[in-house]
């Protein structure tokens, strides 16, 4: 194996797909990225057997081959050379990389070892404006249940229906769905529903972020697609793929638990809220984490409180607008904030029912996002 390309281009593969090579006791070849140099391209390869990534990049092979080489060590000296011109060849065991005035030799082991990374069929497929899914993803990920006792918990519902996509995360004390505009190539099947595990989705971000400093072929990537079989998502962005596992199981019926029917509305200033509860929180009980909001009625106020026997309390009074009635609820201020910080507007929608009913909040126009939370009960 023998081909070179530029070190801009290697460093931003191998952020693309390094991440996912980790330390892998059992099988130690994981811990390895596969390097393939074929005529019409050079490819990179990591898995850990649940998530794989591949990345393409522009160079010139001069000989064909695969080999594959620690993952960290790789992208640590990639990183410290000069944006140059680089050089690969593989000798026996060795991978010898120079670039100007730096060479050196890495050992690696053969590609023949290395897992194959799972197919998915192509021919049917959606599509998303990047920037916009980055986002969505973004603002429903976070509360995704980090226990392994209920799976379904543990990924991000996937619903394709007729040109939306519905994202929801919860973990039972929390929710937030958000609807993204997508397009299909499929006539027959424009709905479906999958979960996806939230470490893929983390992933996924991770490499979107990456994406807009336009390094390699990542400059014009606009759109992601994403091919689904039966126990298999691949996500697309330009030259690079990302393919993982799907949730078995079938996601809890989420739209029983969105109240209907407020009896108390609120609009208030987002920042002035995120202010007031960080105040408030400082005073919560550990373990807790208790705000109290009271809605006076007629007042057009919310009333942020909390109070500790250990450490004083905190009451902020901020202005708003309310209708309906007299209403108040206790919220662990870490879910509150979350949720405010996921939320764009100027203003926030707060929607009551009464303090053992899960509270909405929405963003002041539109309606494609929203999150619940459980109230603390007393």
């Amino acid at each position: 194996m023998k081909f070179s390309t530029l070190q801009e281009n290697l460093k931003h593969g191998l952020f693309v797909v390094g991440h996912i090579a980790g330390k892998n006791i059992n099988l130690p070849i994981l811990n390895n990225i596969m390097i393939e140099a074929r005529k019409e391209k050079i490819k990179l390869v990591a898995t850990n057997l649940e998530i794989g990534v591949v990345h393409n990049l522009r160079g010139k092979t001069e000989e064909e081959g695969a080999f594959t080489v620690d993952s960290k060590i790789i992208t640590d000296y990639i990183n410290l050379v000069p944006n140059k011109k680089v050089e690969i060849t593989l000798k026996t065991t060795d991978l010898d990389i120079k670039c100007e005035n730096y060479k050196t030799k890495i050992k690696g082991q053969s590609a023949e070892e290395y897992p194959l990374i799972p197919q998915v069929d192509k021919n049917n497929f959606y599509s998303a404006k990047i920037n916009e899914f980055k986002k969505a993803l973004a603002q429903v990920v976070f509360a995704v249940s980090t226990s392994e006792s209920r799976m379904e918990l543990s990924g991000v519902f996937f619903g394709f229906n007729n040109g939306h996509l519905t994202l929801v995360a919860t973990d039972s004390y929390r929710l937030a769905e958000k609807s993204v505009v997508i397009k299909s190539n499929n006539k027959e099947k424009n709905s479906q529903s999958i979960i996806i595990p939230a470490r893929t989705l983390q992933e996924l971000i991770r490499i979107l972020s990456g994406f807009k400093d336009g390094v390699d072929t990542g400059a014009g990537a606009e759109e992601i697609k994403f091919y689904v079989s039966d126990n298999q998502i691949l996500f697309e962005i330009d030259s690079t793929e990302l393919v993982s596992r799907l949730i078995e199981g079938q996601y809890p019926d989420y739209k029983q638990i969105i109240p209907s029917s407020p009896r108390t509305t609120i609009t208030i200033n987002r920042q002035e809220l995120v202010r007031a509860v960080k105040a408030s929180a400082l005073f919560s009980k550990t373990g807790i984490n208790d705000v109290n909001l009271d809605f006076p009625q007629g007042k057009n106020q919310v009333i942020v409180s909390s109070a500790s026997g250990q450490t004083g309390e905190s009451i902020t009074t901020i202005e708003a607008s309310a209708k309906g009635d007299d209403n108040s609820m206790i919220v662990n201020y870490s879910y509150l904030l979350d949720g405010l910080n996921n939320i764009e507007t100027e203003n926030v929608k707060i929607e009551v029912i009464d303090n053992n009913t899960p509270c909405i909040l929405r963003p002041e126009k539109g309606d494609d996002y929203l999150y619940i939370i459980m109230p603390i009960k007393q």
